[in-house]
């Protein structure tokens, strides 16, 4: 049995889409899912490399705060050595220490991972064998 319709009745119309229309809806979709996954994926990469500029940038602050400990440690084991500072290889960076000064003391260590550099400043009074610490801090 066959089923006639009139498409244009008082108030309705059909819509006959040909294949070639068809065909452009599926372009249209596929390019804008396309554009969607690039955009994802951009901001996926972008905050991978931010979180691992951090990273390095917090292990270069661990090891100036290290290569700071290390001279603490070195004037009170040899107070008479005058120890004046000394560059260490820690994990995958260098700390570059410098001290100065007899009673007070400034300890100015240096933290390097590739390109990323972190300075902390000690200053502290050495006497009796006993080393105060004043100040600590990070510094430009």
């Amino acid at each position: 049995m066959k089923v006639n319709v009139k498409c244009q009745m008082s108030n309705v119309k059909c819509l006959r889409f040909r294949p070639a229309q068809s065909l452009v809806v599926l372009l249209v979709f596929v390019a804008t899912a396309t554009i969607i996954t690039a955009g994802a994926t951009t901001v996926v990469l972008i905050n991978s490399q931010t979180s691992s500029k951090f990273t390095q940038g917090q292990e270069a602050l661990t090891i100036a705060e290290a290569g700071a400990d290390n001279a603490i440690l070195r004037i009170l084991r040899d107070p008479a050595n005058n120890y004046a500072g000394e560059t260490l290889t820690i994990g995958d960076g260098t700390a570059t220490i410098n001290v100065s000064g007899t009673t007070t003391k400034t300890i100015l260590s240096t933290g390097q991972v590739g390109n990323f550099m972190r300075k902390v400043q000690v200053v502290g009074s050495f006497s009796n064998n006993t080393f105060t610490i004043t100040s600590w801090s990070q510094i430009d």
